[in-house]
């Protein structure tokens, strides 16, 4: 039988998980790392990327959120994620993305090229 922890997902509009999951595959910015049951406590930030949440086992992947930074805590109870933006993967459109990725590039914007990269690359993936 699978252990599970508590997790939420927060954005500054509102609280967009909330519950007990298995594993979340979190993209740090030094690199992805994932949390189970038992994780030791630890901070980082996150950088611009999909957030993988199992909700039942560590090899069932339940949902997807894009999220374009903020922060994550792990403690004695489970994880939050703090981000700046959130969205399902599921929700964004692809067409949008590279048609505002080719603009990006254009206008020399390499912070929101970085941005759309990364979103790019989670609804591909």
């Amino acid at each position: 039988m699978a252990e599970f922890f508590d997790f939420e997902l927060v954005s500054p509009e509102r609280r967009l998980v909330s519950g007990k999951v298995a594993m979340v595959v979190v993209p740090g910015t030094e690199g992805d790392f994932g949390v189970l049951p038992g994780h030791a406590p630890m901070m980082s930030t996150v950088r611009p990327g999909a957030i993988a949440i199992y909700e039942t086992d560590s090899n069932s992947l339940s949902q997807r959120y894009f999220i374009e930074g903020g922060f994550a805590e792990v403690n004695a109870t489970g994880l939050t994620i703090l981000a700046e933006k959130a969205i399902l993967v599921s929700a964004i459109d692809p067409v949008q993305v590279a048609a505002d990725l080719a603009a990006a590039r254009s206008a020399g914007n390499g912070a929101a090229v970085d941005r759309l990269e990364a979103m790019q690359a989670a609804v591909v993936n």
